[in-house]
């Protein structure tokens, strides 16, 4: 709930969840928000140094989303919907991935799966296959229109190759890169006329939940990756959060752009701020001058979900003092230590 205020709050109508075990919780707080949804469990079969808790058998993934599809898809008024997720080649058995291909082919649904984050993942996946990741799923026959790729920041050329000839689309995520992954070749992926849409991936890697930061982000780190001031122009990333996203979950039929016959999903913005102003050029101004508090209201299927900035659907004080009463337990599950300074009692006044 208190991401999707956050999301809400940074002009987001629509989301794709990719890391989470959570999904009916996830389902449950998109419903109440009024968001539209793409949910996905993440999914694997070999939880190499993950929780004991996630460890389950190829039989298992696949019922458990199998049981996520038949209760959430077009939940919602048709808000809602589902796709299968593998979480990396780390943690997913050739025999899944097979199965997961096989499984989204029965129920005509999109599969999800996190790819060339770091530099070992090639190294193990040549040790396993002979190959990179992704000419070790090309050899698989799961790549394909309705293959979302997330992070993809050590793609080779061939593998960028593979991706444009098998027309998978690829989600980057400019602050997670930045934080702990690396320098993903994006307009290399957009000259080949690869379906790039743009994520914030989850708060573990990315403090912030808000597109808008991440507009901005990749403008400029393509700019510095290639030298290139010219990198990356602002039509591009406006794109990447608009039509390109539609597309890469399937939905494009429906949202992306403002159509006839299309959903009402819009946003309004006021660039009445210091901070926005002077307005020479809208887009420019949208990709790399719009703030949270710039956006006024957000409609969501002709329905308003936040209007003349007050959140309509949930009582954003009692989300707020509740994530606070239950982030000391959080805590204390996960096993985190806080440093000594975080401990000391802070009066008021002081």
């Amino acid at each position: 709930m208190l991401t999707g205020i956050e999301l809400i709050r940074s002009g987001v109508t629509t989301f794709c969840e990719a890391g989470g075990q959570h999904v009916d919780a996830i389902g449950r707080a998109a419903e109440i928000l009024g968001l539209r949804a793409m949910l996905c469990r993440s999914t694997m079969d070999i939880p190499s140094g993950l929780p004991a808790s996630w460890d389950t058998t190829k039989s298992e993934c696949l019922d458990q989303q199998v049981e996520h599809f038949w209760r959430w898809q077009n939940e919602a008024q048709g808000r809602i919907r589902v796709c299968l997720g593998l979480r990396t080649i780390f943690n997913c058995s050739d025999d899944l991935i097979l199965s997961t291909r096989d499984l989204a082919a029965e129920l005509g649904i999109g599969i999800n799966m996190h790819v060339a984050e770091i530099p070992s993942e090639n190294d193990f996946c040549f040790q396993r296959s002979g190959k990179t990741t992704v000419e070790h799923l090309a050899d698989l026959k799961i790549l394909g229109p309705n293959f979302l790729a997330v992070h993809c920041v050590w793609l080779t050329p061939e593998e960028i190759d593979l991706f444009a000839q098998f027309e998978v689309k690829d989600s980057h995520n400019p602050a997670a890169a930045m934080r702990v992954l690396g320098w993903p070749r994006i307009t290399e992926m957009q000259h080949r006329n690869i379906c790039v849409s743009l994520g914030t991936d989850g708060a573990p890697c990315n403090n912030r939940m808000t597109l808008i930061d991440e507009m901005w982000l990749a403008t400029l780190l393509q700019k510095a990756r290639t030298q290139n001031p010219a990198a990356m122009p602002v039509e591009s990333v406006l794109s990447m959060v608009t039509r390109n996203g539609a597309r890469a979950l399937g939905w494009e039929i429906e949202i992306g752009s403002l159509a006839e016959q299309k959903q009402a999903d819009l946003i309004v913005i006021d660039p009445n701020t210091a901070t926005m102003l002077p307005l020479h050029d809208s887009i420019a101004n949208l990709v790399n001058a719009l703030r949270e508090h710039n956006v006024e209201s957000v409609m969501v299927a002709g329905n308003w979900v936040m209007r003349d900035r007050q959140i309509l659907t949930v009582n954003e004080s009692e989300v707020c003092s509740e994530a606070k009463r239950r982030a000391p337990r959080i805590r204390e599950r996960a096993g985190i230590v806080l440093p000594e300074r975080f401990n000391k009692v802070r009066r008021p006044g002081r």
